[in-house]
């Protein structure tokens, strides 16, 4: 039996029971205590920080389906809901209520005009959404930004449901979108902060498999209502998202707050609540080591800059750390997205019919579903720099494929094969680049900086969004340059000169603690250096 004193927990660091004073003030203890927890964080294994940390990966979790569910749980509510818009341009029922008759042959049309709009209209509500979540983050916390902006989505949703003409669904669409800006921005960067770090990639990861479940969803209620003619055919998917809040409210109230934002916040007995509710008593954690960390970390990235403006994430080291999250995230655009994540107005262009179309695209969900699940096999295997170019490589491949073969004379076995294609791109993508980039974004800003750094790289997302919006209807749509699969020619080159940015600038980031890539940034270490530089732990924590 362990003494009453001093135990030790699963990975051997010892956990006094009988502390009656903070240790933080004193540097000596403080810098003792970051070295134990850091040498705990490498040694923990996936599987013991599974056990120990069950209740962090569960809020997570939660937290994921909100952003796309609560706090990293929202996520399934804005994947569902990005992808209605996109799907009802080919939508027969939506098209006859606010489009207008092009030909017997195309039947009622959206115009490209309007289609950028809608595109358009709902990327600058995201980056609204988004900016708001950096300035109110800072304030309020994850948990109470996150309970608002349930609450106003609630709302908005009667706007598009009721919507009588195109106008009031641009309006709808727009005030929507800034809720989403919001639970896009919070779900990483919550899952950074409260997995350790045998967990983080996966748990952030798991933002893009909500993002996928939700377009699941989407595609499936689409599928079943593709048929309907009649307004309940585009206006029950809008009604399903009243589906989401209440039970998301209720987690988001009841998950604990990110420890990393009450030590911002000098609430270091909460923060340390917070760690106890977010793992498991019985494999005695050290808390006090944890926080000590926190704190050194805090404090490392104050010595440089203190401040935790945006204008602070364009400063010093801070720099480097926003171009990556920027370029990560901007490359979720340039890889070709806008051509084949949301494929069924394509399919529809290369001659395939309507419910057939509807029937790939319900594939390609559950295809990026199943491959965002491999990418936690390959997360653990290989680092974030080589999962993220090894997808660029195959999708550059891809769209120039799909580009050649819609430049020779157009048969039905042609229009299929590029709609596989795209099929193809997507499993790549769901296996590589889509869940890595949330896993890079949301570790790559220091923790003073974190959610200004997930928020400045997700609007530039949302920017080349709208660029993407304006260009690919006119791309595709019949009325307009009716390019159809030579867009592949367009996007392939923008997806390699991506892979070239990403060959020299992009930092392996596996297996770093946040405080040691606080060292190799300020270090102004090589991007191609980062997985192979040895630090000394024992002589940077006594700087």
């Amino acid at each position: 039996m362990t003494s009453p004193e001093k135990r030790e927990d699963v990975v051997g660091a010892p956990l006094e029971e009988h502390r009656t004073e903070e240790p933080y003030a004193d540097a000596k203890v403080l810098n003792e205590e970051a070295r134990q927890a850091t040498a705990t964080e490498h040694s923990l294994t996936f599987w013991q920080a599974i056990k120990t940390y069950k209740r962090a990966a569960l809020w997570s979790i939660l937290s994921d389906i909100l952003v796309r569910v609560v706090i990293s749980t929202t996520v399934i509510m804005e994947g569902y809901d990005v992808t209605l818009i996109g799907s009802f341009l080919g939508y027969p029922a939506f098209r006859a209520k606010y489009g207008e008759w092009f030909s017997e042959e195309k039947g009622y049309q959206i115009s490209s005009s309007w289609q950028a709009g809608l595109n358009d209209i709902q990327a600058i509500g995201n980056i609204i959404g988004a900016l708001l979540n950096g300035y109110l983050t800072a304030k309020f916390g994850h948990r109470k930004v996150l309970m608002g902006m349930l609450v106003a989505l609630s709302g908005c949703i009667f706007i598009v449901f009721f919507a009588p003409n195109i106008e009031a669904m641009l309006i709808g669409a727009f005030l929507c979108a800034i809720p989403f800006g919001v639970f896009a921005t919070s779900g990483p960067a919550y899952a950074a902060e409260v997995a350790p770090l045998a967990l983080r990639g996966f748990l952030t990861a798991y933002v893009n498999l909500c993002w996928c479940i939700g377009q699941f969803i989407s595609a499936g209620v689409l599928k079943g209502l593709v048929t309907n003619e009649t307004q309940w055919g585009y206006r029950i998917p809008f009604a399903i998202q009243w589906v989401w809040p209440i039970p998301l409210f209720i987690a988001a109230l009841l998950a604990p707050e990110s420890p990393w934002y009450l030590v911002r916040q000098g609430q270091l007995d909460k923060a340390k609540k917070s760690l106890m509710r977010l793992s498991q008593a019985e494999h005695n954690v050290d808390y006090d080591a944890t926080v000590a960390l926190m704190v050194q970390t805090d404090n490392l990235e104050k010595e440089e800059r203190a401040g935790v403006s945006y204008w602070d994430a364009f400063k010093g080291s801070n720099r480097r750390r926003t171009e990556i999250a920027c370029m990560c995230f901007l490359s979720q655009i340039t890889n070709g997205g806008a051509l084949c994540y949301n494929g069924s107005f394509f399919f529809e262009q290369t001659g395939i019919d309507d419910s057939i179309a509807y029937d790939i695209s319900l594939a390609g969900t559950g295809i990026a579903f199943v491959g965002t699940i491999i990418s936690w096999f390959v997360l653990s295997k290989w680092g974030r720099r080589d999962i993220w170019l090894a997808g660029f490589y195959i999708m550059v491949t891809v769209l120039f494929l799909i580009g050649i073969l819609a430049s020779v004379p157009q048969t039905k076995a042609l229009a299929w094969a590029q709609s596989l294609l795209t099929l193809v791109w997507l499993g790549s993508y769901s296996m590589t680049v889509g869940p890595i980039v949330y896993t890079i974004a949301s570790e790559i800003g220091s923790t003073r900086l974190r959610t200004q750094t997930v928020v400045l790289g997700r609007s530039t997302y949302y920017l080349g969004n709208i660029i993407g919006g304006v260009l690919e209807p006119y791309f595709m749509s019949p009325t307009a340059w009716n390019a159809a699969g030579k867009t592949g020619y367009f996007w392939g080159s923008l997806a390699l000169l991506t892979t070239i940015w990403g060959f020299f600038r992009l930092p392996e980031t596996r297996d770093r603690t946040f405080g040691e890539m606080d060292i190799l940034f300020q270090k102004g270490i090589p991007a191609r250096k980062f997985a192979s530089y040895e630090l000394n732990l024992d002589e940077e924590f006594s700087r």
